[in-house]
């Protein structure tokens, strides 16, 4: 297979997998509902590769559940396991930004462009362009702290799709996040790794605050 073969097939895949997360979040496939190969590589035009790769990689985010010789079933994600990873991602970005401030300190145009991208796409309501510029900005100090061990527990923990069923779920006001990163920015601007560290951390736990807990 041709390298660009394999460029083609990863983008079809990943196209695939965020047209089912998009319908899993807004309830147009239902909790316990299958999801048919066939029928998603027919609607698509594809073969039933890609569709198969989607939901092995939707599988190890626990959103579907495959069953033998049944295919994949949607799989309820509930507050409770939204609630989890917040401690977990917490911890990771404290450190994150530890490291990272000497590096940023006197360079934060990345993170003040990226809330501004946020502020404007708010006023927009498109709430999966804006997770693009609000998980960009997180990526920004993860990188920037240089500990490759973080980084890849940090990617390993999906923001991108864990925020975006956080915000589609239980967010109203786009604006209000946007504004939240505001913190993180200006501790980082001080140049105090350890007002940074707290500032990311508060920052984490508040958003945190946003998912009903259960019970």
């Amino acid at each position: 297979m041709s390298g660009r073969a394999v460029v083609r097939r990863s983008i079809l895949r990943d196209q695939i997998k965020d047209a089912i997360v998009e319908r899993i979040i807004d309830g147009t496939y239902a909790p316990g509902e299958r999801i048919v190969e066939i029928r998603v590589a027919e609607e698509f035009g594809v073969s039933q590769a890609p569709v198969r790769e989607a939901l092995r990689e939707l599988e190890l985010l626990r959103l579907v559940v495959s069953e033998p010789f049944r295919g994949a079933r949607v799989r309820e994600v509930t507050a409770g396991e939204l609630a989890e990873i917040y401690p977990v991602r917490a911890a990771l970005e404290e450190v994150a930004a530890r490291a990272a401030t000497p590096v940023l300190t006197g360079a934060t145009e990345p993170l003040e462009a990226e809330i501004e991208a946020m502020r404007a796409i708010a006023g927009r309501g498109d709430v999966h362009e804006f997770i693009v510029h609000d998980v960009a900005f997180h990526r920004v100090i993860v990188e920037a702290s240089g500990n490759r061990t973080l980084q890849e527990l940090w990617r390993s923990l999906h923001i991108d799709l864990r925020t975006t069923i956080t915000l589609v779920k239980h967010v109203d006001d786009l604006a209000e996040v946007a504004e939240a990163h505001v913190p993180v920015l200006e501790a980082i601007r001080s140049g105090d790794p350890e007002t940074a560290a707290h500032a990311l951390r508060a920052h984490i736990e508040s958003f945190a605050a946003w998912v009903p807990r259960p019970g």
